[in-house]
């Protein structure tokens, strides 16, 4: 006689953030969850990135409060899988009068509760590696890890304290309700959640095609350790304008019109630039990153793109230091923050369209769940 299939509760199909983060939430309401990945380990979206777990700024409303309860779930698992988060906060910098309007009017909207103005005497003392700006806005909420060691870190944890089991180098061909074809062969779930991020090849590439779905393509540099640390993560004008929690403020428009008046802010807006410098434990800077679009994006990384990336870095924070490492990413973008679709009973297709997957995956997670199992929200 065959021996019974084991059938689990929960499937979760990728293993980058997004699935992780269903992984938590599912293995929080008990449920017995597999984890499967094409790969030997995560390399894609989520650990090419600055590991920002990023609150402020975020578009107001509801990726406002996704974001907002990413963040708590970050800072009470991170300690619980030995991840260190590296920086807290974010200095928002503004070198233009119209970048200072932006960042007054943010901070009198709901999301500006908390942050704070830095005088002059306080910009002057904890931060002297800034170029001096007009003004800076300091915020509370955001926090930083380092996204290659977290996410590795995230699993093991997942699978020591929750039980999750994971699978790599599992290709998944199909999936119905209830069952999963592999190339390891066939698996059952009472639930599945497929979070392929950017391949819409594979699983429901229909509903991709319905959601105007197509790539973003990023490069990012890192930077030799200068001889100062940062205090927290900080972002500068460009940010101010791609940013929507800033950029749907009605002061931003002339903070705009200014930058593409100025020719080389304007290239950088062509490439998407809008600059972020963080910092690592050893001391070392992640900066980028530019933004460009296509179905396909071609592989390779610009020189043009990086330096106009390090011209932005000196505007905010003088002569950059060496260039240690430069890559490239892609995910998977379309306009809103992301996209949750039932194309089987008892199935979810999971993709976060907006590049925010480190910052609002876990409450995004959550409310998935929530629906799935039939919990009043």
């Amino acid at each position: 006689m065959s021996a019974t299939p084991t059938r689990h509760d929960c499937i979760i199909v990728g293993a980058g953030i997004v699935g992780l983060a269903h992984a938590l939430a599912a293995a929080r309401r008990g449920r017995r969850v597999l984890v499967l990945d094409r790969d030997a380990a995560a390399n894609g979206a989520s650990i090419r990135n600055f590991g920002f777990v990023t609150v402020t700024g975020q578009e107001a409303g509801t990726v406002w409060q996704l974001a907002r309860r990413s963040a708590a779930i970050w800072a009470e698992v991170a300690p619980l899988a030995g991840i260190p988060i590296v920086q807290r906060g974010l200095l928002l910098a503004a070198h233009r009068p119209e970048a200072e309007a932006v960042l007054d009017a943010f901070a009198e909207t709901e999301m500006g509760r908390d942050c704070h103005r830095l005088p002059a005497d306080e910009l002057a003392r904890d931060w002297p590696m800034l170029v001096p700006p007009r003004a800076a806005l300091w915020s509370p909420h955001d926090l930083r890890v380092e996204s290659a060691e977290a996410i590795p870190r995230l699993a093991g944890w997942l699978a020591a304290a929750h039980g999750v089991t994971f699978q790599y180098g599992t290709a998944v061909h199909a999936v119905a309700q209830g069952r999963i074809e592999t190339n390891h062969g066939t698996l059952f779930a009472d639930q599945i959640i497929v979070c392929p991020g950017d391949d819409w090849s594979t699983l429901f590439p229909d509903l991709y095609a319905e959601a105007g779905i197509t790539r973003c393509k990023l490069q990012m540099l890192r930077l030799a350790a200068p001889a100062w640390r940062l205090p927290s993560p900080v972002m500068g004008d460009l940010s101010m304008v791609r940013y929507l929690g800033y950029a749907a403020l009605p002061q931003a428009a002339a903070l705009r019109a200014r930058l593409e008046g100025e020719p080389a802010a304007a290239a950088a807006l062509a490439d998407g630039i809008h600059l972020i410098a963080v910092q690592s434990a050893d001391g070392s800077l992640v900066v980028g990153d530019s933004h460009h679009y296509a179905p396909t994006p071609d592989p390779f990384a610009s020189d043009a793109i990086d330096a106009r990336i390090l011209a932005a870095y000196a505007e905010l924070l003088g002569a950059p230091p060496r260039v240690q490492a430069r890559w490239t990413g892609t995910y998977a973008s379309a306009a809103g923050h992301s996209i949750v679709r039932s194309p089987a009973p008892d199935v979810r297709l999971v993709v976060v369209t907006s590049g925010t997957g480190a910052s609002t995956s876990f409450a995004l997670a959550e409310h998935v769940l929530t629906e799935l199992m039939g919990e009043t929200a």
